[in-house]
């Protein structure tokens, strides 16, 4: 380790992330001593660690040099695109089209948010300046694809496994809306549990990451602890509308004009 006494940080050598590394190390020594199967896969996970966060330092790097709209906004694109196929590909059912809808979603969702947050909260000039605009859209998008992802497993498998009262309150002269309101509300809220959850417990039991990483770089606590509200808030915000959108979006597809329920569109992956 070597402190850089200008900047407060104390810089990590190779050396030091190797003793990180022995870690997972550990991890995996006891995986095999009881037999739980899980060395390799945490190997894998490791290495993708490292070959992605290299990539990508390098890459935010060269951009943040660069400072050019279109290759700001072509990342972004880029990320959304991975985000929406992570999001639609955890569900243990899909539908034709669903890929689509997830990357409308975080798209719509997530740039609006995080440009409100770089251009009006936070006051960045330009509101694209990447070392704003990447971070917190990732951080956005990383949230927002798990909401998205729960939402849409748990209404697939409700008009799957609750076809028939669905159908029967159909029958019985209900609009699709109306049938289809409480699956798609249950969604929404799945979608919502795991950011509640740690906004229930920040600070508390846990340090968020962005704050962490602002004070471990020398940031006063209280503008670290500032800077993570509009986080929070920001998360919270745009993965409730992602959810909203894609549930929205989801009923559209599987009800037609005609009120029924177009059940044969669901398929198991």
């Amino acid at each position: 380790m070597v402190e850089n006494a200008a900047a407060g940080v104390i810089e990590l050598q190779a050396f030091d992330l190797v003793l990180a590394g022995m870690l997972v190390l550990a991890a995996g020594l006891v995986s095999m001593a009881l037999r739980l199967r899980l060395e390799k896969r945490l190997l894998i996970a490791s290495l993708r660690t490292v070959v992605q966060l290299l990539l990508i330092g390098y890459l935010l790097k060269w951009v943040f040099g660069i400072e050019n709209l279109f290759l700001v906004l072509g990342l972004a694109a880029l990320m959304i695109i991975a985000a929406s196929r992570a999001a639609v590909t955890r569900p243990a059912r899909t539908f034709r089209g669903v890929s689509w809808f997830a990357f409308l979603s975080l798209t719509a969702t997530g740039m609006v948010t995080t440009v409100t947050v770089t251009g009006l909260i936070i006051g960045v000039d330009p509101w694209w300046r990447p070392q704003y605009m990447i971070p917190l859209l990732g951080m956005i998008l990383g949230n927002g694809l798990t909401g998205i992802s729960l939402s849409l497993d748990l209404l697939l498998e409700s008009l799957v496994e609750k076809r028939d009262e669905v159908e029967m309150e159909l029958a019985l002269g209900a609009s699709a809306w109306e049938a289809g309101r409480t699956p798609m509300a249950n969604a929404v809220r799945r979608g919502m549990i795991p950011i509640i959850n740690t906004m229930m417990v920040v600070g508390i039991v846990s340090l968020p990451g962005m704050m962490t990483g602002q004070i471990l770089s020398g940031t006063d606590p209280l503008d670290a602890v500032k800077y993570q509200m509009v986080v929070m808030f920001m998360i919270a915000g745009a993965t409730a509308l992602g959810c909203m959108v894609l549930t929205l979006l989801a009923g559209r597809r599987l009800f037609n004009s005609r009120h029924q329920l177009e059940a044969h569109r669901i398929r198991k992956r």
